[in-house]
């Protein structure tokens, strides 16, 4: 845990308008006053973020995310039955919603979450504001798990770093909206589609991409590595480096050596960094099952394999 001092640096910060970068337990976040234009304007400028790509508002408990959009029985079922937790649930804005427009890329709704780890809940408690906090790196690179992953992609951008350790999850929450008449997942992850539908009593329609997104993660590429992806490989081509899942004979990396998909989310994006630190450029990807947090790891490894846009 974070002494006190520390935290209240980050909550001035914050307050000004700057950036803090703080740990959940799915992946570092690049935190700002969510109800402030020009904090989340410096956000999408230190990310280099499409503004059309929304953000995810942060709060310290389920109330205080009631207070912000208009949550149906359905969506108040899953944030009692999964919050604190990686879980971003998308509804109508409420009236008099404080959060900055920019933050929802202009759209009538608001994504909310209220993330399951102690040093990011004591800090929304301190500051007392919803904060978005999208993965605390560049737009369309791997996510951080870890602090020096957030001050080596983006330094001098971010005025204080908050160390919590590795995030123990790894990739990011799931997001379903209520935007319409049936729950709707518009992104997987760090939650399974099968717990939710549980608690649901239903199944979740999916949404395909779309190129104006309704959530995070809806870029069709995103995640990526400098070194270009080469998925479902059951071993390296010349000059490619080999990411496992299971024992395997291709080299040192592998997501998990016993086949455990949470295992392996975990350490999905870390071993990314890993592999780009020693500047490999091409990097071929095992086969991972789809079941459970599967589906996450796949999506993100689909998305960070997707062409990428010219710059």
């Amino acid at each position: 845990m974070k002494s006190p001092t520390e935290i209240n640096v980050a909550v001035e910060a914050l307050k000004k308008g700057e950036l803090v970068a703080f740990p959940t337990e799915t992946v570092y976040g690049l935190g700002a006053d969510a109800t402030s234009d020009q904090a989340v304007a410096r956000l999408f400028a230190a990310k280099g973020r499409p503004s059309i790509n929304p953000l995810i508002s942060h709060v310290c408990n389920a109330q205080a995310a009631f207070a912000l959009g208009m949550f149906s029985v359905d969506a108040k079922k899953l944030a009692e039955a999964f919050w604190p937790g990686p879980l971003t649930i998308v509804v109508p804005r409420a009236p008099r919603c404080p959060i900055s427009l920019l933050a929802s890329a202009g759209l009538s709704s608001i994504a909310l979450r209220v993330p399951d780890h102690p040093l990011a809940l004591e800090l929304l408690r301190a500051v007392n504001r919803p904060i978005v906090a999208p993965s605390a790196n560049l737009s369309g690179r791997t996510s951080p798990t870890t602090a020096a992953h957030v001050k080596r992609g983006l330094g001098k951008k971010v005025a204080v770093v908050l160390d919590g350790g590795p995030c123990t999850v790894g990739v990011e929450s799931t997001v379903v909206s209520f935007m319409n008449e049936r729950a709707t997942m518009l992104r997987p992850g760090g939650l399974s589609r099968n717990e939710i539908e549980q608690v649901l009593g239903h199944d979740l329609d999916v949404e395909a991409d779309s190129k104006r997104p309704h959530s995070p993660g809806q870029m069709e590429s995103h995640y990526a590595p400098h070194a270009l992806l080469r998925l479902d490989a059951t071993s390296p081509r010349k000059g490619e480096s080999y990411l496992g899942f299971g024992s395997h004979d291709n080299g040192p990396y592998t997501l998990s050596e016993r086949g455990d998909v949470v295992e392996a989310a975990a350490n999905l994006f870390r071993m990314l960094h890993e592999l780009d630190g020693l500047g490999v450029k091409a990097i071929a990807v095992a086969p991972i099952p789809h079941d459970g947090l599967g589906e996450a790891i796949n999506d993100r490894l689909r998305r960070a394999a997707a062409p990428r846009p010219k710059t």
